[in-house]
């Protein structure tokens, strides 16, 4: 399974009306594409940020929407002021708990590693930090997709509130940092998103 995600950095005032262009206009009709799987969008208020992503169930089918994708993606950057950062991915960790509710928010990490070592870490990834991640209070759920030529890999772990979400910082940066030595990588940003949109069929991979 693959996910293309845009990101657009705009103006905060452009945002509701940006959000429901998502909603009612790109969403269904990427969802009646051939391998589409799903469709979510974070979104920073404060700062006008977005991260749209869609997901295919395989590397061929997110290519073959790229043209009927593409003028929407230039629409919505347009109405938010901004440009789009568009990036593929490999979906290789995704587990539910539950479903997000309506207020759920997401820490997003992004990192990277040395490329020959992207099967280990993915690996240790199910092993030892999924099992940790699901024993803190109001985890929803948790997304990390690979790019394994690069060694580029970003996650996305979904709380059900912003509370929730600040009482596992404290629990998840020693573990992070575990990790980080384990497999001599390196975090290179870190932030945090509502969750505006999700509506994904993306099947459990673990």
């Amino acid at each position: 399974m693959y996910a293309r995600s845009t990101t657009v950095r705009g103006d905060p005032q452009s945002l509701d009306s940006a959000i429901a262009y998502v909603r009612d206009e790109v969403m269904p009709m990427v969802q009646e594409m051939p391998g589409c799987i799903g469709l979510s969008m974070l979104c920073d208020r404060d700062t006008g940020r977005t991260i749209t992503t869609s997901a295919w169930d395989s590397e061929e089918s997110m290519h073959n929407s790229e043209g009927p994708i593409h003028e929407m993606r230039q629409r919505f950057a347009e109405m938010m002021g901004g440009s789009p950062e568009v990036q593929e991915w490999e979906i290789a960790v995704l587990h539910r708990a539950r479903q997000a509710p309506d207020g759920a928010c997401a820490r997003v990490l992004w990192g990277r590693g040395d490329p020959a070592d992207a099967d280990r870490a993915l690996d240790a990834f199910r092993m030892t930090i999924l099992p940790r991640l699901e024993e803190l209070p109001g985890f929803c759920s948790v997304s990390l997709l690979a790019d394994r030529e690069s060694g580029r890999a970003v996650t996305a772990t979904v709380y059900e509130s912003r509370d929730a979400m600040k009482l596992a910082a404290d629990r998840l940066m020693p573990m992070r940092d575990e990790f980080d030595r384990q497999m001599r990588g390196e975090v290179t940003e870190v932030a945090e998103f509502d969750l505006v949109l999700a509506h994904l069929r993306v099947p459990e991979t673990v």
